[in-house]
């Protein structure tokens, strides 16, 4: 289903092969998923949002940390 042989996935999936990026968004799409790159500064807040939570937990998915710009 994604185009590739079952040797060459296994090779994918153990980790004994290198795959390109149209090659996994195609193992993706097969899978019924997306495959998406996020940019690096975000992961945290997309980390938070896949982590389990308590109903009592109700903080931010993250927080913009702002250095004083003293331009005076």
């Amino acid at each position: 289903m994604a185009g590739i042989s079952r040797p060459r996935y296994r090779e994918i999936e153990v980790g004994s092969a290198a795959a390109r990026v149209t090659t996994l968004i195609n193992i993706a799409r097969a899978l019924g998923l997306e495959l998406m790159l996020i940019p690096k500064a975000i992961t945290p807040a997309v980390d938070t949002l896949l982590k389990p939570h308590d109903d009592d937990d109700d903080l931010p998915a993250f927080v913009v940390s702002l250095e004083s710009d003293d331009h005076d």
